[in-house]
């Protein structure tokens, strides 16, 4: 078992790694700017290590620093939690050849999942069901991506392969917008991620974004932990997430899960990984895998029972996961709200001192946050403050409990998007469950 391990994160998620750490037995060292040197996780670590001023390239993102602390610090292992490093295939290599245990899937398997035109092969080849589309790089002779879009059909989306959170893709309504669209995602592309090859799909009008938890070991065990429905969006950011996700039958779960997991043995995946799909028509259409641990886990962790970031640590350390697929049964509805440090309104960011502070509780209430009275939000870093996370019999109540637990929910001193949630919660589509992605943008009156 491993002995201790460095938090390569900042906020919740350091301190979610940390409480799984002090369950097990194991000694944390905690990283931080000097702008986080009053975090929560860095107070209840065992050790601390600033590695740099607040600009995340010059701390979270400096590997240097972060290799050094783990040596001076005697870590066995880091963990990168999500965001910054954690599908970075040059760091997870770092770590290993550094000596120390990377918590999460081999560099190889975060290089292939990372580029949208390599995963995409590599599902085709395990037999997941993917979009239309160009099945590669855009080619750059004209008249052969206009030849190829006619084939998908319009509308089509411009990807860029080494796109994410919401950068880097176009909608494609005609033909006469194409080729002008393939150039300006590869200039973006290039400018963001340094990559300008860029691919096309299918356009898919009203879908849903369903993902899988998966967990797999080196030992060629694999399982599915269920789906989540994560369509409540804003600019392809995440805004609500709910496990399971309404309308998806037991008899679709166990096919996917089933494909699903064979693909992570096909891959050699080892650790947590999401794989996300639109969800239309009945049909699941592959878009990506996140080759970490996701913000919305605690809604898997409270229908399954299951402890996510142990489950980590464990497999890390080379042990063979123990759960058989028969084990996992949900049980129940859950529902993750993002609390973020923003204008409910305008969405502008909000940093600054929280005067005052108050948590709400009751039966199946879950709270994930570093925040505390007095503690002062820095500009420097996501908007995201906590998740507040309720566990209920059924969706309806589940909702009802949501809406309560958001009422109790208090934050001062700083604009939060505690509104936005309670108006989600009261809006009749969604409470119907089954909104597609679009749905919170035209509700906004962003679309």
């Amino acid at each position: 078992m491993l002995k201790k391990i460095l938090i390569a994160n900042r906020g919740e998620i350091a301190l979610r790694i940390l409480r799984a750490c002090r369950e097990m037995g194991i000694k944390t060292v905690a990283v931080h700017s000097t702008a986080d040197r009053d975090l929560k996780h860095v107070r209840l670590a065992d050790e601390s290590v600033c590695i740099g001023p607040p600009r995340s390239v010059d701390s979270y993102l400096n590997i240097p620093a972060i290799i050094s602390a783990a040596e001076v610090t005697g870590a066995d292992a880091i963990h990168p939690g999500y965001g910054f490093l954690s599908e970075n295939a040059d760091f997870a290599e770092r770590v290993e050849s550094s000596g120390f245990v990377f918590i999460g899937p081999r560099a190889e398997t975060i290089r292939l999942m990372g580029d949208k035109i390599s995963a995409k092969e590599a599902m085709l080849k395990a037999n997941v069901p993917c979009v239309p589309g160009s099945e590669g790089a855009v080619p750059d002779d004209p008249d052969a991506c206009l030849a190829m879009a006619k084939k998908i059909g319009y509308p089509i989306i411009i990807k860029a392969t080494g796109g994410g959170g919401g950068r880097g893709m176009r909608v494609v309504y005609k033909a006469e917008e194409l080729l002008r669209s393939i150039e300006m995602t590869r200039s973006e592309a290039k400018a963001a991620f340094n990559n300008d090859v860029v691919y096309m799909e299918k356009y898919l009008v009203t879908p849903r974004h369903i993902e899988f938890q998966v967990l797999a070991d080196q030992h060629g065990n694999a399982l599915h932990l269920c789906e989540r429905d994560c369509s409540m969006q804003r600019r392809h950011q995440k805004v609500v997430e709910e496990a399971p996700a309404p309308g998806i039958t037991a008899e679709e779960r166990a096919r996917m899960g089933a494909i699903l997991t064979a693909a992570c043995r096909e891959i050699g995946y080892r650790g947590a990984g999401t794989f996300e799909f639109l969800y239309e028509n009945g049909e699941f259409y592959f878009i990506e895998m996140n080759t970490r641990l996701q913000v919305e886990h605690p809604v898997t962790e409270l229908i399954t029972g299951v402890d996510l970031v142990k489950l980590q640590i464990l497999v890390a350390a080379g042990e063979a996961l123990t759960l058989k697929q028969s084990d996992i049964r949900p049980h129940g509805h859950a529902i993750e709200c993002r609390i973020n440090a923003e204008d409910p309104d305008t969405f502008a960011p909000s940093p600054g001192k929280i005067t005052r502070y108050h948590a709400p509780g009751g039966l199946g209430v879950r709270v994930d946050s570093h925040i505390y009275t007095d503690y002062t939000v820095p500009p420097y870093y996501d908007s995201m403050i906590g998740k507040l996370i309720v566990h209920a019999e059924n969706r309806e109540v589940a909702i009802a409990r949501m809406h309560g637990a958001l009422s109790e929910l208090a934050i001062d001193g700083i604009k939060t998007n505690i509104p936005l949630q309670r108006r989600i919660m009261e809006d009749p589509h969604f409470q119907a469950g089954g909104a597609d992605i679009h749905y919170l943008e035209k509700k906004l009156g962003l679309k």
